[in-house]
């Protein structure tokens, strides 16, 4: 199964769902040249938002920490620590910023046979 992203253009296949880790994220570049960090949880639901950290303009999402707090799951960016949900950008330190999410499924894999 692959893991593909909704982007303006279509469905962009990001990586083989297989070659995540729950509680890790990837970094993916998008066709407009922005970056998307992709998650997985441990219950296997996948996520995705913007890479770039708002609050430094580097992108390291997707190199944060993974947890969750009241039923909500988040990357904690690993530059300055704000908590970032996965399911809706939502940063949960401060209410006023927030970063970009992407609608993300898993689709089957299709192999021509030879």
């Amino acid at each position: 199964m692959t893991v593909e992203l909704q982007v303006p253009q279509g469905w962009l296949t990001v990586c083989e769902y297989t070659e995540l880790t729950p509680g890790r994220g990837v970094a993916a570049l998008l066709p407009d040249g922005t970056q998307a960090a992709v998650f997985v949880d441990r219950a296997g639901r996948t996520y995705a938002i913007g890479n770039q950290d708002p609050f430094t303009g580097a992108q390291v999402l997707s190199r944060g920490l993974v947890g969750c707090v009241e039923g909500r799951p988040f990357v904690a960016s690993p530059l300055l620590k704000q908590r970032f949900d996965l399911a809706t950008g939502q940063c949960l330190d401060d209410e006023e910023v927030a970063v970009r999410t992407y609608p993300v499924r898993t689709a089957a894999t299709s192999r021509a046979s030879a």
